[in-house]
């Protein structure tokens, strides 16, 4: 028999299956599907589906800016990780945000229209956090992979091959 975890992988792989695609695929009638996914999104297990986008292959005048940005932050006996993590996710700007282990503490995604907006969003709402002690900004260049996605539009290489 399947179990429910294959669900949430079939989902993560396409949030356009359908209930009757995903009992196809699995052990599970298209009713016990239905019943499972509401259960995980009751539970808050799963938090809502979203597209995966290739901002690159928008034709648009709209430039669209991400960073990845470094937090490191002390703490004092008030203030946790919590504390500081909710502070941060609820600014628009804030795609995503991580407790990680090793050289920093935080890492947070950021998006905006500029690198002028993105930069004065880490001067002017970040960096002034008190807990906050050091930030580095990452601008994304090119993304090859977003969320198991790969990007493979990429320019092949038409270099001609040189044998002796």
């Amino acid at each position: 028999m399947s179990s429910r975890r294959e669900i949430l992988d079939l989902l993560r792989e396409n949030a356009r299956y359908t209930t009757e695609d995903i009992a196809r695929l699995t052990d599970y009638s298209e009713s016990e599907v239905a019943e499972i996914i509401d259960e995980f999104e009751d539970a808050g297990i799963i938090r809502g589906y979203q597209a995966v986008v290739d901002w690159n292959a928008v034709e648009s005048d709209e430039e669209r800016v991400r960073a990845t940005v470094e937090l490191n932050v002390t703490l004092d006996r008030e203030t946790s990780y919590d504390d500081i993590s909710d502070r941060i996710a609820k600014f628009p700007e804030v795609t995503s945000l991580r407790l990680v282990s090793g050289d920093y503490d935080f890492d947070l995604e950021v998006e905006g229209d500029s690198m002028r907006e993105v930069s004065h969003f880490i001067s002017d709402k970040i960096a002034p956090i008190p807990e906050i002690t050091q930030t580095v900004t990452h601008y994304i260049m090119e993304s090859y992979k977003e969320q198991g996605m790969e990007f493979d539009d990429h320019d092949d290489d038409d270099r001609l091959s040189v044998s002796p």
